[in-house]
């Protein structure tokens, strides 16, 4: 019987650096002999890349965003996530569920017990083995992001939102601790690939 692959997420708030690491993470695995597949939220099927479009650049009240969001989660768990995973796949994912908590719930101020129902819904309980919590200042991000690229609808966001946003991570954290490892984005890109690499050796699931 194939065992059910590890479904790995990465988080933070935009401009932490979490997507800069994620090909050293898919060499890392691949030479520990994993298949691993590689995505995003929002995004990862047709569908989804769509929703994701509207999502960065079309206006809308926070009810419409988090429906549209978990439109595009539902439609990644049925058609990657999953049936990867049933493969004995090891999924790695730019962002899951706590994004949504993290942006719709503490940034938006949309209800938490909404977003609740909608991952029961979504996921009928589905969640991430590890989540590798990107933990930068709104003020580094800020500057980070001002260096890359133009901002899409949420990055272009004060710095009083990326606040709610980080208190939003910090509450999934604090119910969920036994999944989540705190990653100091802070550190010199080296630095932070080093805590990386110690809490996946430390997991000893390869």
């Amino acid at each position: 019987m194939t065992l059910r692959g590890r479904f790995i997420t990465l988080e933070g708030i935009d401009g932490a650096g979490k997507s800069s690491h994620i090909e050293a993470l898919l060499h890392w695995l691949r030479a520990r002999g994993q298949t691993v597949l590689v995505t995003r939220e929002p995004g990862g099927t047709p569908l989804a890349e769509q929703l994701r479009d509207m999502l960065l650049h079309q206006p809308m009240d926070p009810l419409t965003e988090a429906l549209l969001m978990f439109a595009a989660r539902r439609d990644h768990v049925v058609h990657q996530i999953e049936p990867a995973l049933a493969e004995g796949t090891t999924v790695l994912c730019d962002r899951f569920t706590d994004a949504s908590f993290a942006y719709q719930g503490g940034g938006r101020g949309f209800s938490l017990d909404t977003l609740t129902q909608l991952e029961a819904w979504v996921q009928q309980g589905l969640q991430a083995d590890l989540t590798l919590w990107f933990q930068a200042s709104p003020a580094t991000a800020a500057a980070r992001r001002a260096a890359a690229r133009a901002p899409d609808r949420f990055e272009a966001q004060d710095q009083a939102f990326f606040e709610r946003v980080s208190a939003g991570y910090a509450r999934r954290q604090q119910a969920q601790p036994e999944r989540f490892a705190l990653v100091d984005a802070e550190q010199p890109r080296d630095e932070v690939w080093a805590q990386i690499e110690t809490c996946l050796q430390a997991r000893n699931w390869w």
